[in-house]
């Protein structure tokens, strides 16, 4: 048991998916696994463990932002030795090439943030995906013929702003559109040495205002889901 997750030792699986959403979590536990259990509720914020086809697999919400996800994560790899945690959530594009529905799996997450350099001492503002999941994904997509891109995400600290304009550092390293957690999810992998990944569906077409509805969203989001499970059977 750790402070903000009150699962038993042995009740958190190796690999977790992590949407940000308690009730998407709840969802891909209740649609896509077997034998799925609640094991941690604290704050409603729901862990289950279940199977996939017969793997080993928790199902965990992060909540948003970088503090948000950082907490999470870091007791996940500290306090329960997860293994991997591949982040499964939504973004908004900022190229309008990029449509709604579209999946991204990111190399590379930048940000503005100060998680990184406050928590660890890591003063750049990208950190690579860690480990193997990321490769477990692309390989997955190409053997179920998902279509898949690749590249930069921004994580944002702010989902509002003032200034309208494209931040400066989403141009220096051409990310494809914005989200908020990988940043941190990435870093924390990074100094456990753990296998982090983050897959992403477009949810929204940040230029144009286009966006999926409420109401459509967890079926658009079954595709994403269903990659990112059967990318889990490949991990060890």
């Amino acid at each position: 048991m750790s402070i903000h997750i009150a699962a038993a030792p042995g009740e958190i699986a190796p690999i977790v998916l992590m949407p940000g959403d308690p009730l998407r979590a709840k969802y891909i536990a209740e649609n896509h696994l077997t034998n799925a259990i609640l094991v941690s509720s604290t704050r409603n914020v729901f862990f289950f463990t279940g199977t996939y086809k017969g793997k080993h697999i928790t199902i965990g919400a992060s909540g948003m932002g970088c503090p948000s996800i950082g907490i999470y994560s870091y007791e996940l790899y500290h306090d329960y030795n997860v293994d991997c945690i591949i982040r499964a959530g939504t973004c908004g594009s900022y190229m309008t090439g990029i449509k709604l529905y579209d999946l991204i799996n990111v190399e590379v997450a930048c940000s503005e943030s100060t998680y990184a350099r406050t928590a660890f001492d890591y003063m750049k503002n990208n950190i690579l995906h860690q480990g193997k999941a990321y490769q477990s994904i692309n390989d997955m997509a190409k053997k179920l013929n998902v279509s898949l891109r690749t590249g930069a995400i921004h994580s944002g600290d702010a989902f509002y702003r003032a200034d309208p304009s494209l931040p400066e550092i989403v141009i220096e390293h051409n990310c494809l559109g914005a989200e908020m957690e990988a940043f941190a999810l990435f870093a924390n992998a990074q100094y456990f040495g753990k296998s982090a990944a983050t897959l992403l569906t477009v949810s929204d077409i940040i230029r144009t205002h286009e966006r999926i509805s409420a109401d459509e969203r967890e079926r658009a989001l079954d595709l994403m889901i269903n990659l990112a499970l059967e990318s889990c059977l490949q991990m060890s």
